[in-house]
């Protein structure tokens, strides 16, 4: 069972109210300075203190105005991240402040007009920076404390509903090691969750890996933990609804259906390209309601989920299993090469049996299909890809 860990040690003296609005606030609170009431403030002080030989200022930084940063910038909205921090949504604003009035910089620019919020060039630089510090913090309060760290995993590509496998892995991890503290979080996509891990906002990461243009995965190890077999999910007014499972070449005729733009969901986009699939529509991620709502209005498309993952519980879609070759969805678990975190090998070894007892690595040859950039990933077969047990047999859903 997965174990979450209490929030990250807040110092300041009080957490503030309830969460307001969920609203940017923008310059709702009328204050771009602060006031000496903010209950994050550890001294009450933006301003550093001069050292004796007249050099430059310190700054000293307080971790509670860091966190407000480090969860707005995450999130871009101010009602999500002051939920989040479990404070209002004014004193987080004033927390921000204070934090700009130190650095002598806005970190955020906020349009009242649409309510938006970005960083601004600034906020950029400073963002890898504050997640660093963030980290060592805990770290720090970990020592102190003599207790085992947390390992921080971020997952990616929650549409795959990769908590699935995640859960299986940290059950094992428990088995074998009751204080092992596992605590998962969302991540926004490979790209994103290689630069928490590169900066130690995160100890680990779980979704599907693939190469970064620039070298931005850099320093980054990986393993193979688990190959999905997908389904096309259609409508049932679909003209291949009715079949009892589908090549991947039947659907040449279809449009896929990609929920964010192709070009950042590398799996789909080699499918299509590999089989051929030319016309292509994407929308707007707003989760699997969303997308299966998609699918019934328009009996032309389809999209690819895992095999086991659940559908909502709507009447008109069929779920049809792929073969010849059936295509595989690769997770991997990620990390970055130093420093390593002292639980990540109780974790791998987790993954490693979970997969042994679950088949999850099973490939062969002709039978299945992965994307070029997941056969770096494979280790050779011991028998030259003979298929000793055939995989379960897959039937449609409705």
């Amino acid at each position: 069972m997965v174990r979450r860990m209490d929030a990250a040690p807040d110092f300041s003296s009080t957490t503030g109210s309830a969460p307001g609005s969920t609203d940017d606030p923008g310059s709702a609170d009328g204050s771009a300075n602060g006031s000496a009431n903010d209950p994050g403030s550890a001294n009450g002080s933006a301003n550093g203190s001069g050292s004796a030989d007249g050099s430059a200022p310190r700054l000293d930084l307080d971790l509670a105005h860091v966190r407000a940063f480090a969860a707005t910038a995450e999130s871009l909205h101010f009602g999500q991240a002051a939920a989040r921090l479990g404070i209002s949504q004014q004193a987080l604003s004033k927390r921000v402040a204070r934090l700009e009035s130190l650095l002598g910089a806005r970190l955020f620019d906020r349009d009242g007009g649409t309510r938006r919020t970005r960083l601004t060039d600034a906020g950029e630089r400073f963002a890898p920076a504050a997640r660093e510090a963030l980290a060592a913090g805990e770290r720090a309060v970990a020592a102190v404390r003599g207790g085992r760290q947390a390992l921080r995993l971020d997952v990616w590509g929650h549409l795959y509903a990769p908590m699935r496998t995640v859960a299986h892995a940290a059950d094992a991890a428990a088995a074998a090691d009751p204080a092992l503290r596992l605590e998962p979080g969302p991540g926004r996509d490979w790209p994103s969750v290689a630069e928490a891990l590169l900066s130690g906002a995160a100890d680990a990461g779980f979704g599907r890996v693939h190469p970064l243009p620039d070298g931005r995965d850099r320093g980054l190890a990986h393993r193979l933990v688990r190959l999905e077999p997908v389904d096309a999910v259609v409508s049932a007014a679909h003209p291949l609804a009715g079949a009892a499972e589908l090549r991947p070449a039947d659907l040449r005729d279809s449009v896929l259906w990609a929920p964010a733009e192709l070009p950042r969901l590398d799996f789909l986009r080699r499918f299509a390209d590999d089989f051929g699939i030319a016309r292509r529509q994407s929308g707007p991620n707003l989760g699997p309601d969303h997308l299966v709502q998609h699918l019934r209005a328009d009996p032309r498309s389809f999209t690819l989920v895992p095999a086991d993952a659940p559908l909502p519980s709507v009447a008109g879609l069929r779920s049809i299993p792929l073969t010849g070759p059936t295509p595989l969805y690769a997770w991997s678990l990620a990390w970055r090469d130093t420093p390593r975190h002292p639980l990540l090998d109780a974790l791998l070894g987790a993954f490693t049996a979970a997969a042994r007892a679950r088949r999850w690595l099973d490939y062969v040859p002709g039978r299945d299909w992965l994307p070029d950039a997941d056969h770096a990933q494979l280790a050779p077969p011991a028998d030259g890809g003979k298929e000793d047990n055939p995989p379960p047999s897959r039937s449609a859903r409705f």
